[in-house]
């Protein structure tokens, strides 16, 4: 297996990562509901009961897919989570308020009033999937960084420092708030977050029909714009301007309609995203205009998955500069210049035989939660 084999393998599992990063955000989702949908107090405890027992599978996949990039692209690492670290930073901040807020809302004697605690669950779980839209935004419309790879091997108390990456301005990652873009897909993710949390609920709420009423309405409410901002960024991101990397010398040069390229030279990663958006759609549809129907989210949930791999499979293959620098163009990073050596990558290769082992742990554990008493109250 050549090293260019090895990066391409480690990207799709980074984009495979990141898509089930998004599928599992409906508990950030569901638990931004919780007041929409919730008139009274038991319902919002069936609603709080429905997500409240998977949030560490969430989690646990956001530390997986940034140990991921840590192990095969640790250019990229060091750059984005080292130098844009406010927003990895509110981003992890929610999911820890996520977590505490959904151990002390049902606790006696807490410092802040149950529906405190779960004002603080709703409002991390709009802020989660936004943030988290906005940072996979920069991988389209960059980021402002500059490295330089020559400086490693400078000595401390000389002119320069012994650090690649460094960021261009003093706002770590906060420009990204300045591109009108970043906020389409972040309030895309947020809003499909939100619609895969109302389906997961309707799967999950049995003998709750007045709820799962309402789930479908906010599901329809909230499906609307989702469409309409995915289909503008998806316009966006094809009609762009991106950066390609010459295989032969290494040079990142511009080139006019880079990703609708990229669409056109790998046709089954246009169809996993195709096939993604409308199996989303489909889901959407069917929970919506069949009232008895209720496992919607295996169908959105798995064109989620689908639909973000290609997304991000778009962004990092055929020479594609899959994190544009902003300050300078040449310092933009490619899945060829900031992965890990060939020994690296072949080691990690043989562990990440053990992925299928992982997953069906995780379906495991998933239905052992689930078993005789999901529709209880938290």
């Amino acid at each position: 297996m050549s090293q260019l084999f090895l990066q391409q393998y480690w990207w799709f599992l980074v984009s495979l990562l990141g898509g089930l990063l998004v599928f599992l955000l409906f508990v950030q989702g569901g638990g931004s509901l919780i007041f929409c949908v919730g008139h009274t107090p038991e319902e919002r405890s069936r609603l709080v009961g429905a997500t409240g027992r998977k949030w560490e599978i969430t989690f646990t996949t956001l530390v997986t897919f940034g140990g991921a990039f840590f192990a095969s692209f640790p250019l990229f690492y060091s750059t984005s989570f080292g130098g844009a670290y406010w927003v990895w930073m509110l981003i992890l901040c929610c999911f820890v308020l996520q977590a505490v807020s959904y151990e002390f809302q049902a606790k006696q004697g807490a410092w802040l009033s149950q529906k405190s605690w779960r004002r603080v669950l709703a409002v991390s779980g709009l802020l989660a999937p936004l943030l988290i839209g906005m940072a996979v935004g920069t991988f389209f419309n960059g980021a402002a960084f500059t490295v330089d790879k020559s400086a490693i091997g400078a000595l401390p108390g000389t002119d320069f420092s012994p650090v690649i990456s460094r960021w261009a301005n003093c706002w770590h990652g906060l420009d990204a708030l300045a591109n009108p873009w970043n906020w389409v897909l972040g309030l895309a993710v947020m809003f499909l977050a939100r619609v895969l949390g109302a389906m997961y609920m309707v799967n999950n709420l049995d003998g709750e029909e007045t709820l799962r009423a309402r789930l479908r309405r906010r599901m329809l409410i909230d499906g609307v714009p989702f469409a309409l901002l995915f289909v503008a960024f998806l316009t966006h991101v094809l009609t762009m301007d991106g950066l390609a990397s010459n295989p032969d010398t290494g040079i990142i040069a511009a080139e006019p309609f880079k990703y609708l390229h990229n669409a056109l030279a790998l046709p089954a990663v246009t169809a996993a995203l195709l096939i993604g958006a409308v199996l989303v759609l489909t889901g959407m549809a069917l929970t919506w205009l069949r009232p008895g129907f209720v496992r919607g989210i295996w169908l959105s949930g798995t064109g989620t998955v689908l639909a973000v791999l290609g997304l991000l499979l778009l962004a990092g293959l055929n020479n594609t500069a899959y994190y544009p620098s902003t300050a300078n163009s040449a310092c933009s990073l490619t899945i060829e210049n900031s992965s890990s050596g060939l020994f690296t990558l072949q080691v990690m290769s043989a562990v990440s035989l053990l992925i299928p082992f992982v997953l069906a742990y995780i379906f495991y554990a998933w239905r052992a939660i689930d078993k005789g008493g999901k529709d209880k109250n938290y």
